[in-house]
């Protein structure tokens, strides 16, 4: 998933359902996010605008922030993907989007 409005990018994840493990959501025109209202942590990719990861945040619990000025855009992830994935800073990142069934 990602954003593709202001309204989007401010919403975030508040007040929808945890990502599933395969899931991730990509705000886009950010530097920095926050977890207030939240209640489960998140990972955090940082990422320039050729998708190199330029910081990583392992487990943002709720009611915190965290940013990396000059960073173009955020992945957000559930706790654990980090690790999971072998993330690192200065890796590049592809972007792709997963087909859901229609119901």
């Amino acid at each position: 998933m990602y954003t593709t409005s202001p309204l989007e990018r401010m919403r975030g994840l508040l007040g929808r359902p945890p990502l599933q493990e395969d899931q991730a959501l990509l705000i886009t025109s950010c530097s920095s996010v926050h977890t207030i209202g939240m209640a489960y942590p998140l990972d955090l990719a940082f990422l320039d605008k050729n998708w190199e990861i330029k910081k990583i945040v392992r487990s943002l619990i709720p009611w915190r922030m965290a940013c990396s000025f000059g960073s173009k855009m955020v992945l957000e992830m559930p706790s654990g993907t980090i690790e999971k994935l072998n993330l690192n800073t200065n890796m590049q990142l592809i972007w792709m989007e997963k087909e859901c069934p229609h119901d």
